[in-house]
């Protein structure tokens, strides 16, 4: 029910559906100052969450600092890589990755350098309309055609969703008495709520490798402090998407 429930509700989360209701309230209400302030809070909605330097403050606040795995010598058992790396095509049979992607091509090299035995792909679907787009599916198809044998890979594909990404991977793991030293994987957005849920699914030893992070270099040309980006609006609503996650997350003893 709160996988279907927040898929449902997930229009919520945008702040381009906050302007439009805005603006739509602005037209109903027959007080012309009342629609006069909501027509200004409109404009300042769009502007400010459209704002790349606000935008990517907010994603430098949010995302963590961690090791440098590349420079490491450290040794892992595996890598646990969170799925929504991309989407899938039925006609194919195929994946087609996004951004997310680097999730999976960051690790690849730590696996070709022996820094982890295994790679751990966790991700089922997230859709309510294709639940047969099972995605550990299609990257263990990719990783074959690749070269990665199976006796390599582990991967957990009926999970919905980053609590049961964890609980379901712990069920794999503990089957296969695969106790070590792992690395997370996944954007560095979703790292907060994803190893804070991890850690409350029994990992005990398992170290963040963040990757696709969104904040760059602190930038101050006219164009990131000023123009409006609609790039800005779509990242932002994915920020909000996941402090929402977070937050109802923890209210429910996930994380």
């Amino acid at each position: 029910m709160f996988f279907y429930l927040s898929k449902l509700l997930a229009f919520l989360f945008s702040p381009l559906v906050w302007v439009f209701l805005l603006l739509l309230y602005s037209f109903i209400t027959r007080i012309e100052t009342r629609a006069r302030k909501l027509r200004i809070a409109a404009i300042l909605v769009l502007y400010i969450f459209s704002n790349s330097f606000l935008v990517d403050e907010c994603f430098r606040a949010y995302e963590p600092v961690t090791p440098d795995i590349d420079s490491s010598d450290t040794r892992y058992e595996g890598a646990i890589i969170l799925g929504g790396i991309g989407d899938i095509d039925l006609r194919q049979k195929k994946i087609s990755f996004g951004i997310s992607g680097d999730r999976l091509f960051q690790t690849l090299p730590l696996y070709y350098q022996k820094k982890i035995r295994y790679i751990v792909f966790s991700g089922g679907s997230g859709s309510i309309e294709f639940p047969e787009k099972r995605e550990g599916l299609y990257v263990k198809k990719y990783l074959n055609s690749i070269g990665i044998p199976d006796t390599s890979l582990i991967i957990e594909a009926s999970s919905k969703n980053t609590y049961e990404n964890a609980v379901f991977t712990r069920k794999i793991l503990d089957s296969l008495q695969l106790n070590g030293n792992y690395l997370l994987v996944t954007s560095a957005f979703h790292m907060p709520r994803s190893i804070a849920i991890f850690k409350k699914a029994g990992f005990k030893n398992i170290t963040p490798f963040i990757t696709n992070k969104a904040s760059g270099t602190r930038r101050y040309t006219f164009d990131h402090l000023f123009i409006p980006d609609p790039g800005a609006l779509i990242s932002i609503e994915i920020l909000i998407h996941e402090w929402v996650g977070y937050f109802i997350y923890k209210v429910k003893g996930y994380a």
